[in-house]
């Protein structure tokens, strides 16, 4: 009887011993789709499966939880291994922080081959790879066409500032709601001064500002950028209390069909579904893509072909172990990508996944940011958490009509300065 309880007390501490050396690999994500989450799970089993000594663990936070909570969490012993990254300035800030480890010397170049040059650069800092792309965005704006067809507007016909602005107001006067956003949350309406920079300023407008040629952020280009964006909020199109509207409501609205058109990129396709009332929003013959209109008369010729969105992917963190970065190229190897691409969850960046793409928006999306003559990341990121903050906040007050498109650009100009 000893001896079997001697026996089973052995195999226990063996089965503990084993537990124990298990290396953890602990991965934060802003709180995606049910259906990409879905996704990692299944990758997370696979993985697991070849490699029963690691464990790998997500966790995913809520999108404004997420921007407010990671910068402490990286500065604590809790700090994720991996975590999900808009890239730009904040990377750098991130990395010079010494919150970031370099990663080249144990990617292999296997893995390295399949991204493209312009994606990898997104994510390295003073020549040193610090993550990995995971895919590519554009900033569009979702039509609802039967509240278009409703109202008389012609989407497809929309290609100027001008034109815009006369169908919101036509949707104005067939009773429709034009534009629903998430004024609260800042962002989502950033999208708008930033596009409409771009426009008047050319795809050079932001990288020249920074260097400090041109008046910076005073350039008359971002001054035009709110005169622009003063001439729509003119209008009143937007929903009513849109500046105590999160994001997560606004897409759940228009998925609900509260209002003809939603500036948001191209990963709301799912979300937006899952947050309408009855979990099934709208079908995609009630949905199309528009880009975001070109100016008649710009400041400076050459944006009409530029795109914004981000190259999102995944920084590693200074502490993490080999095991991680393993777990992260099998994350994003072809095969995987491809799957993301089949079930329209995403536009992968691994090169040749995207002809796996069956979504026709994100077909279309994938050729716009093939053809794009530049493709701007999302200011709030591009410059910096600090500036980025900045941006949204003259933006959001841009469409409250707090500030003046003069006071904005210098408000970003200043806090460029003092960055």
């Amino acid at each position: 009887m000893k001896l079997y309880a001697t026996t089973a007390l052995a195999i226990a501490l063996g089965a503990g011993s084993a537990l124990a050396q298990q290396t953890e690999v602990n991965i934060l994500r802003v709180q995606p789709s049910d259906e990409e989450q879905a996704f990692y799970a299944e990758v997370e089993q696979a993985y697991e499966a070849e490699n029963p000594d690691v464990d790998v663990v997500f966790e995913y936070i809520a999108n404004e939880a997420y921007k407010s909570k990671l910068p402490t969490l990286l500065q604590s012993n809790a700090r994720p291994d991996v975590f999900y990254s808009w890239g730009g300035e904040t990377l750098r800030e991130q990395s010079e922080a010494g919150f970031l480890r370099a990663i080249d010397d144990v990617l292999s170049d296997e893995t390295r081959a399949t991204f493209p040059e312009a994606a990898l650069n997104a994510y390295t800092v003073d020549g040193s790879l610090v993550g990995l792309p995971l895919y590519a965005t554009e900033v569009v704006f979702w039509v609802n066409t039967d509240l278009t067809e409703q109202a008389g507007v012609d989407h497809t016909a929309i290609e100027t500032w001008d034109d815009f602005l006369s169908a919101v107001q036509t949707l104005k006067d067939a009773g429709v709601t034009p534009i629903i956003a998430g004024g609260q949350d800042k962002w989502p309406v950033h999208f708008y001064w930033s596009y409409l920079a771009l426009r008047e300023g050319g795809p050079d407008v932001v990288t020249t500002a920074m260097t400090g040629e041109g008046n910076g952020f005073e350039n008359e280009a971002f001054v035009a950028a709110g005169r622009d964006l003063e001439e729509l909020v003119a209008l009143e199109p937007f929903q009513p209390g849109v500046m105590g509207t999160t994001y997560e409501t606004a897409s759940g609205m228009f998925a609900d069909g509260g209002g003809a058109f939603h500036l948001m990129g191209d990963w709301d396709y799912l979300p937006m579904r899952g947050r309408a009332t009855d979990g099934v929003g709208l079908s995609d013959d009630q949905l199309a893509i528009i880009p975001f209109p070109t100016i008649s008369d710009p400041v400076t010729e050459g944006g009409d072909g530029a795109t914004l969105g981000g190259i999102n992917g995944w920084a590693v963190t200074a502490d993490a172990s080999d095991q991680a970065v393993d777990f992260l190229s099998f994350m994003l190897n072809q095969e995987n990508q491809e799957t993301i691409a089949e079930r329209g969850i995403f536009i992968p960046i691994v090169e040749g996944a995207d002809a796996a793409l069956s979504n026709a928006f994100f077909q279309r999306v994938a050729q716009d940011i093939k053809g794009s003559d530049y493709h701007q990341i999302f200011l709030d990121q591009f410059l910096g958490a600090s500036v980025g903050a900045t941006v949204n906040d003259v933006s959001a007050d841009l469409i409250a009509g707090a500030t003046t498109p003069e006071e904005a650009a210098e408000r970003v100009q200043e806090a460029w300065n003092f960055r």
